[in-house]
């Protein structure tokens, strides 16, 4: 039996799987025109790591790794190496042993490495993709890199936008050339971001907007977003303020099904040691808008986050929904 079921091009197709993170995983093709096209955009709008060797700390079976990864270096000129993911410390003498490294790779290895390295010692260039950085391993790996860029982009339209100097978590970069956004929208007025290129568009189901100096911002996956009493909540924004709790290390939010409200706010976090949460509700009172504050907390050993750092939302509120995170210790509002 196939594994897609796309009608194979004259031309040729790329057949490649998207990650599952937001719903099943499907099969994408794209013309190898197409690709071209991409790394010919992609090389000429960003020059920055021209110079630069490019390591690539990641799968080659997806877009990131092996098109705006090896392919992309290779129409640079240049010789990437891949590099097996499994051990921290090889990568770090990978990196030591590198003249002007440029480590493509995920936000949860980039996090590893970047606690990892001593004081006063930094990476010469990382690229992210793929999940909107937690605002600690933001600071984290920012502070570590030399040069840090980002990339946004989608399976079905390969790489969209490009950040050359990251300074914001939420800052997914610059729209590449061979696109144009279909609706900017405004901070106040986000939209769905969705870009045209002859004639054919991609809708990506993500939130966002183009601000007047061009920058690209996410907000959320439109999946994501949770509507409490007709007011937009932003999980980012709700699990930045939690993670300035002392002790945590990371959360997750997602939507619970509420009979009055219709959505309401819940929370999963993990913490070195055991947090009162009703100091924790007070301090996300004091920061966030009343419909923002989550309504169910629960502490849990660890968040479930796939190998690249992604979270899904949808399996966290299923499981949460199934019991399988453990006694459910919630605290209703």
């Amino acid at each position: 039996e196939p594994i897609c079921e796309e009608r194979a091009s004259e031309a040729g197709q790329l057949l490649q799987m998207s990650s599952g993170t937001t719903g099943e995983p499907k099969c994408i093709a794209r013309a190898w025109s197409d690709i071209d096209d991409e790394i010919e955009s992609y090389t000429s709008a960003f020059v920055e790591p021209q110079d630069m060797t490019p390591l690539i700390a990641g799968p080659t079976t997806h877009s990131y790794g092996l098109i705006c990864g090896v392919l992309v270096a290779l129409k640079r000129g240049q010789s990437p190496a891949i590099l097996d993911t499994g051990n921290p410390k090889f990568l770090l003498r990978k990196l030591r042993e590198t003249e002007r490294p440029y480590l493509i790779s995920s936000p949860a290895i980039l996090y590893t490495l970047a606690r990892l390295l001593p004081a006063g010692e930094q990476i010469h260039a990382t690229m992210t993709s793929g999940t909107l950085l937690p605002e600690p391993w933001f600071r984290q790996i920012r502070a570590k890199s030399r040069h840090m860029f980002q990339q946004y982009g989608c399976s079905e339209a390969g790489c969209i936008a490009i950040n050359p100097n990251v300074q914001a978590a939420n800052e997914v970069g610059y729209v590449l050339p061979r696109f144009s956004l279909r609706d900017t929208g405004t901070a106040g007025e986000p939209k769905e971001i969705a870009v045209e290129r002859k004639d054919v568009a991609v809708e990506t189901r993500d939130l966002g907007y183009r601000r007047d100096d061009g920058m690209l911002v996410f907000l959320s996956r439109l999946d994501d977003l949770i509507n409490v009493s007709g007011l937009n909540v932003y999980p980012k924004e709700v699990e930045d303020v939690v993670l300035t709790f002392g002790g945590i290390g990371d959360a997750v939010v997602f939507r619970k099904q509420d009979a009055f409200a219709g959505e309401r706010v819940a929370l999963l976090f993990s913490a070195e040691h055991a947090v009162d949460r009703t100091q924790l509700r007070q301090r996300c009172a004091e920061r966030l808008a009343a419909h923002q504050v989550p309504t169910e907390i629960l502490q849990v050993e660890r968040i479930p986050r796939q190998a690249n750092g992604k979270i899904s939302r949808r399996d966290v509120a299923a499981r949460y929904g199934a019991g399988e995170f453990g006694p459910v210790r919630t605290e209703a509002a």
